[in-house]
């Protein structure tokens, strides 16, 4: 089974197969990888009678091979793509399995001007490829697409920031990875507004930190900012936003939870005399990041922080322990923050 970029680099080189699995939790990067196939293989002019997209939960497999099997029309290849391939998944319905076998053997001799392409997306970031996918990998090139992380990302946002002419130190890569969102196309395009907006000059820490998109945990620090400045209302709608995107209540708490806990023990760090760059190593923090927090914290006394720890610990304890809504548990607590 393939990673990631190692479709990619063949990709680049115009290594094109006959059959392709995805399978994954990122499904931007699988749709975006189809993209790139489907632009090599087919000319735009003609794409409509050359692609075709079957959704795998009501195809047949008698769909599948006429899909496969039609020629395609003044290109040399056509490409037929199965989403939601969930019969390649293990322990399916026994006409998911029917199906799965019946795929096995018809791959092994798909026609050469086709170029079938079936993904599944996991349900969960800890789901793991089936047995199936081990079985179909001398017929198929099955690639797993994970969320890259850590120094992979960062090397892959280094590239793009490459390409278009600017070089990026270490630590504002990491800067930008724990900003960014983790989506190859968000963070292509966050990439593109911060070249264009330096234009000759380097990119800076400054830049990124004002530029950026950032994910849910930058909402979560403005969120705390409003507060530290006596403004609820705006806190308020910072949560509704965070709502509306999907997060859970007991996921923001945990997040508001996290940012005062890291800014109790900034405080007392600084209350010690230790500085930014000591404080960023003992709480992996970034350095700049670090100093952002370090100013918010003043806003606050130590006493301050130990109470409205205090009132999350408490708001986490009713979450838990009774049928509340939730949101307005969440409100209250913004609310008896803003007043400490």
């Amino acid at each position: 089974m393939l990673d990631y970029s190692v479709l990619e680099n063949k990709l680049k080189k115009d290594e094109i197969s006959n059959c392709y699995i995805f399978c994954g939790s990122d499904e931007q990067t699988i749709k975006g990888t189809i993209n790139k196939i489907v632009d090599k293989a087919v000319s735009k002019d003609f794409l409509a009678l050359n692609y075709v997209e079957l959704d795998g939960l009501t195809i047949t497999m008698d769909g599948i091979i006429n899909a496969c099997e039609t020629l395609p029309f003044m290109s040399e290849r056509r490409v037929v793509v199965v989403y939601r391939s969930n019969f390649l998944k293990d322990k399916m319905d026994k006409s998911m399995e029917k199906l799965s076998r019946e795929i096995g053997d018809y791959i092994k001799n798909l026609p050469k001007n086709c170029i079938l392409i079936m993904y599944y997306i996991f349900e969960s970031d800890r789901e793991k490829e089936s047995s199936k996918l081990k079985k179909l990998e001398k017929q198929a090139c099955v690639v797993k697409f994970s969320k890259l992380k850590g120094a992979t990302l960062q090397k892959k946002v280094g590239d793009m920031f490459r390409e278009k002419g600017k070089e990026v130190s270490k630590v504002d890569l990491a800067l930008f990875c724990s900003l960014a969102e983790n989506n190859i196309d968000i963070i292509e395009n966050e990439v593109e507004k911060l070249c264009s907006y330096a234009e000759e000059r380097e990119i800076t820490a400054k830049d990124i930190s004002n530029l950026v998109s950032g994910k849910n945990d930058n909402d979560v620090f403005n969120l705390v900012d409003f507060l530290s400045q006596k403004k609820p209302q705006i806190s308020l709608d910072v949560l509704n936003e965070l709502l509306f995107k999907g997060e859970s209540a007991s996921g923001i708490l945990r997040m508001i939870e996290r940012q005062f806990k890291l800014l109790f023990d900034i405080k007392l760090g600084m209350d010690k005399g230790k500085g930014k760059d000591e404080l960023s190593r003992e709480l992996r923090v970034h350095p700049y990041v670090c100093e952002k927090m370090m100013i918010q914290s003043k806003k606050f006394t130590i006493m301050q922080l130990e109470k409205i720890i205090e009132l999350c610990l408490n708001t986490e304890k009713t979450l838990k322990s009774s049928s509340v809504d939730e949101k307005t548990e969440m409100e209250l607590l913004i609310i008896n923050t803003a007043i400490i």
